[in-house]
């Protein structure tokens, strides 16, 4: 059951952190438009970038829980909160740098590691959602974690090829990222900061 509920947190999850790569590699496949093994380079680049991601959150959760004492891991749940809270300021005052998906890529050329890092720059905020995430759930959650996440990487990059050919699509899908990211990062870390007991809760 416990495997189950990971699973499904952590697609949950990775759908909200990373819809806004939709976009941005939509923008790579407009660029490589009639090019042979577009799709291998951005499947490539996009393992690559999430690849470093992915371990930089799991180091940094690793390390949390061999340095730090239990008690204080429930405390990470600060960390989505506060960057929730200030995802839903940007928000609200039409100040959010995502915005501007397509000065993601203008100038960028269409190669592996050009992709790599555009992924990794553009969710680089993703591994102070992910370590506390992964600090809670020990390591048999974080390989469950992981093996769902990379499982989706390949998922995220058909949908961005369904969604370069549907520019609405693509238009929704930026609209309602901007609202569903800091209500789920909120959610996420009172989650854990109840679930944990911080602050004699």
């Amino acid at each position: 059951m416990e495997i189950l509920t990971w699973t499904l947190q952590a697609i949950g999850l990775f759908m909200v952190t990373n819809i806004d790569d939709i976009i941005v590699l939509s923008l790579f496949y407009a660029r490589g438009a009639g090019q042979r093994g577009t799709t291998t380079k951005i499947l490539a680049g996009q393992y690559i970038g999430f690849g470093a991601i992915l371990a930089a959150a799991v180091l940094v959760a690793l390390g949390a829980r061999s340095f730090l004492p239990e008690e204080a891991i429930p405390y990470f749940g600060l960390i989505p909160l506060v960057l929730g809270l200030l995802a839903a300021w940007r928000v609200w005052r039409s100040d959010d740098d995502d915005d501007d998906d397509e000065g993601k890529v203008s100038g960028k050329s269409l190669s592996v590691l050009t992709i790599a890092a555009v992924t990794f720059a553009n969710g680089g905020d993703n591994i102070g959602v992910y370590v506390p995430v992964f600090a809670t759930v020990g390591t048999a959650g974080i390989i469950a974690y992981s093996i769902v996440f990379l499982a989706l990487v390949a998922v995220l990059v058909a949908a961005a090829r369904f969604v370069a050919t549907r520019k609405p699509i693509a238009e929704v899908l930026e609209r309602w990222e901007h609202i569903l990211f800091p209500i789920v990062l909120i959610g996420l870390g009172i989650a854990i900061l109840v679930e944990g007991g911080a602050f004699g809760l």
